[in-house]
């Protein structure tokens, strides 16, 4: 059988971003393992089939805890004999794919989410960004790449020659995310559990409550946008990332909760019926490979208000499912969310637009069968077969995440 590693730094990634690939890797006949620091989704990922392996993985830069996990990693994979190590998240992707090649795995696989620097970044910081990606990129055998502009930084940064590339994409479960399969009764209770009166109008948030997911700049939306819709509440769905050093302060969480009409719901899993809830979704990030929560969001008829960067660029089109703001102007995004409250007959179609997108283009299968794509071909040309799936090669009966 051959075993496959999938490296992601923390445990939710495996959970959130990954299970349903590894589920279904697992039904094509592959022996999956997943590989991050321990972490409170661990029991999920064990209770779907995949066993973990606990490495003490960081997402911030700690060079001595870093040596230790890249020996940890290489002793794994050298005792696991692993066929295909692939890895995720900048971390993870640098050490996992790293000791790979130094423990002799025969084919590492590299999903590559972008370089994240801005214009006013340090040029020291902005450079060691990228030799960290590029050590990481020649260590792998391909590199696939979730959105197509993150090929071209690729290819124009030198991160990798072009040949190695190929384009991924990113998607999600759409028959999930339907808005027809979701319970009216399921909805109702989960509107009374967040405390939203019946009738007024609800922007959403879905993601990791730091600064550069744009949250800071939501909130400083807030209440433009409530001088022109009084009534609107805006709903927060998403932890409070303590690993990273732009967590939003509980204080200002507090300070909103108590007078701006903003509902900080914490993590939840029953996110079909959220995205029911609302009538506009927001994510005015700083950076991103090729969200998911916008697809989900869109999946489910929700028109959205994301910011013009790349990965953004490929899940909205202007004025077709929703609109793009630039980046850090609290402002141009306020009138964004407005225009879209103040006219639901054009939000409505392009919630319409939003779900038939989806359909063309975010199904999850469509990526699970390019990764099973890039294995078999990079097995053959080591004189390896892929394996036959043991049931249907389907996505079926999931741990919900």
């Amino acid at each position: 059988m051959v075993k496959v590693a999938h490296v992601a730094s923390v445990s939710g990634s495996l959970r959130y971003l990954l299970l349903n690939q590894m589920q279904s890797m697992r039904e094509s006949g592959y022996e999956v393992v997943g590989i991050s620091a321990p972490g409170p989704s661990v029991p999920v990922l064990k209770e779907a089939g995949i066993r973990h392996i606990a490495v003490p993985l960081t997402r911030r830069m700690t060079p001595l805890a870093d040596l230790q996990a890249l020996f940890q990693l290489y002793r794994i994979m050298r005792h696991e004999r692993f066929i295909i190590v692939h890895g995720h998240t900048p971390k993870a992707e640098l050490l996992g794919q790293l000791a790979a090649r130094l423990a002799g795995v025969p084919i590492v696989v590299d999903t590559f989410r972008g370089i994240y620097y801005r214009p006013d970044m340090n040029p020291l910081w902005r450079w060691l960004f990228l030799r960290m990606a590029k050590i990481a990129a020649s260590c792998a055998n391909v590199i696939l790449c979730q959105s197509r502009e993150t090929m071209e930084m690729a290819v124009r940064e030198h991160i990798c020659p072009p040949e190695k590339v190929r384009y991924l994409g990113n998607g999600i479960d759409l028959e999930r995310f339907d808005p027809q399969r979701v319970d009216p009764a399921a909805i109702q209770r989960k509107r009374l559990e967040l405390g939203l009166p019946q009738g007024v109008p609800v922007v959403g948030f879905v993601g990791r409550l730091v600064a550069e997911k744009g949250v800071l700049d939501l909130l400083r939306a807030v209440p433009l946008v409530r001088k022109h819709v009084p009534e609107v509440r805006f709903v927060f769905v998403g932890a409070i990332d303590q690993d990273k050093d732009d967590a939003i302060d509980p204080a200002t969480i507090a300070a909103y909760k108590q007078s701006s009409g903003c509902i900080f719901a914490g993590a939840h899993t029953e996110m079909p019926e959220i995205y029911s809830l609302m009538d506009v979704f927001a994510l005015p990030s700083y950076r991103e490979s090729m969200p998911r929560s916008p697809m989900e969001a869109a999946a489910m008829h929700i028109p959205c208000v994301l910011t013009d960067i790349p990965g953004c660029r490929e899940v909205v089109t202007p004025g077709y499912n929703g609109l793009l703001t630039p980046p850090g102007d609290a402002g141009a995004l306020a009138d964004a969310l407005v225009t879209l409250l103040s006219d639901s007959g054009r939000a409505r179609q392009m919630g319409v637009a939003g779900r038939a997108q989806a359909l063309e283009n975010f199904d999850e299968r469509v990526i699970f069968a390019r990764v099973k794509a890039e294995y078999a071909r990079l097995l053959q040309e080591r004189g390896l077969t892929a394996p036959k799936p043991a049931t249907a090669d389907l996505v079926t009966s999931r741990v919900r995440a």
